[in-house]
């Protein structure tokens, strides 16, 4: 048995590489005996700007822009995609809002906006509680930690490793982290400070490694529980005041496309991503021929492994070969993973299949996966109404977009679904 696997848009090779890394393990722990190759096509079949942008009106990159967020999202995500758009909303909350009087400050409450400056019992010459915790959080390594140690190891695991100093410096020389540390005079002040501040870090490093990330949202939790015990904290209080606010903001402003982001911006943003995309519908018939020649250059019974884009390729390849009676060699199991293939189909873009087309006889089994998160991923049954071969099946990694788009290869459940389809495939 063999599997392919088939990268999606926007991968390029040290992208790919890593990426292939981690499904080639998983797999291999499952699958001893298994060969686990991978198709890389980004660099020859991706798309480029040819003319460097200069269709795009005032075209002025803006590194780092916020992603959207999707509709309907619960609490958490939408907590956290407000975070992916602003790192430092949280801090900011708190900078301005500080804390009420009587919140619990240890040697005072502070005054009736919880600013240290108010504090009729602060000490003079004895520094406010955060402060401490600032301080703390700016003389950790600049440098990403090692990887032997657990924090070290959990930002190389998850490819954030390069961008953690920058979102570390950010997050310690903002002014919002300044005033809510002059703010928190007490030590339970300061316990919600050093969360606020964690989470400032793993936002900010979210944010810039983008769809480059490999996390998921255990992953993201955990970084923020190490990172706020390495500035003297503990878990976050439940209805703390900043929490509390955040919460009630992310539910309201992520019902809508946070588009605050410029057009350059957006559009250079989109390449390659939504470029390899457009690219595949214009001249797909040679990525797919590709395809082909890798699937057929080995025999015996292979399971393809196809996401986002690598997806829609495999189906149109397998439903074009089908309806020409001419079933690609091998291919006995399809696996699709944040695929779009789906939605294309009820648009009437997918190459293969008009809508309301069958999938021709000699299309292998189907099990599609999707996260409801994850905007780009959709369900391949209720298109295909009453065909056995398809199915359909949910995970989540409680990630917003775009990370959760790229979470899949972390998730246990993916590779144990992948096992049990395996074996109702009878592959061997």
């Amino acid at each position: 048995m063999r599997f392919l696997f088939v990268h999606g848009t926007g991968v390029r090779r040290e992208r790919h590489d890593r990426l292939f890394a981690l499904v080639g393990e998983r797999l291999t722990a499952r699958f001893p005996d298994a060969a686990v190759d991978s198709c890389y096509w980004g660099d020859r079949f991706g798309a480029t700007l040819g003319a460097g942008g200069r269709s795009v009106p005032g075209l002025k990159p803006v590194p780092g822009a916020a992603p959207d967020a999707p509709d309907g999202i619960d609490a958490e995500t939408a907590e956290w995609a407000l975070l992916l758009a602003d790192p430092l909303c949280e801090l900011r909350v708190l900078a301005e809002a500080g804390w009420p009087t009587g919140a619990g400050s240890g040697s005072g409450s502070g005054g009736e906006d919880g600013a240290a400056d108010d504090d009729p019992f602060a000490m003079p010459g004895v520094q406010a509680a955060g402060i401490r915790v600032l301080a703390t959080l700016a003389g950790l390594p600049p440098a990403p930690p090692h990887p032997g140690d657990e924090l070290g190891a959990l930002l190389h695991g998850t490819g954030l490793a390069a961008d953690f100093p920058a979102a570390l410096d950010a997050a310690a020389r903002s002014a919002e982290a300044a005033r809510a540390a002059e703010r928190a005079t007490g030590d339970p002040q300061a316990r919600e400070l050093a969360t606020a501040l964690a989470r400032a870090v793993t936002a900010g490093v979210l944010a810039a490694a983008g769809a480059e990330a490999d996390c998921t949202g255990a992953e993201r939790d955990r970084l923020v529980e190490l990172l706020t015990t390495r500035l003297g904290g503990d878990a976050r209080v439940p209805g703390a005041r900043a929490a509390a606010f955040l919460g009630r903001l992310a539910m309201r402003v992520t019902t809508q496309p946070l588009l605050n982001a410029r057009r350059g911006s957006l559009t250079v943003g989109a390449t390659p991503a939504l470029g390899d995309i457009l690219r595949y519908q214009a001249r797909g018939h040679d990525l797919r021929e590709f395809l082909h020649a890798r699937i057929t250059a080995a025999p015996g019974p292979t399971v393809l492994i196809g996401h986002s884009l690598g997806g829609i390729a495999l189906v149109d390849l397998l439903a074009l070969a089908a309806a020409r009676g001419e079933a690609v060699p091998g291919a006995e199991l399809l696996v699709t993973v944040g695929s779009q293939a789906p939605f294309l189909y009820e648009l009437g873009a997918l190459t293969a299949l008009e809508p309301g087309a069958k999938l021709p006889y000699g299309f292998p089994r189907w099990l599609n996966v999707y996260d409801r998160q994850d905007v780009l991923s959709y369900l391949a049954g209720p298109v295909f109404p009453g065909d056995p071969r398809i199915t359909d099946h949910e995970i989540g990694s409680r990630q917003p977009f775009p990370t959760c788009h790229s979470a899949y290869w972390k998730q246990d459940a993916l590779y144990e679904r992948i096992e049990q389809a395996v074996a109702e495939a009878e592959i061997g």
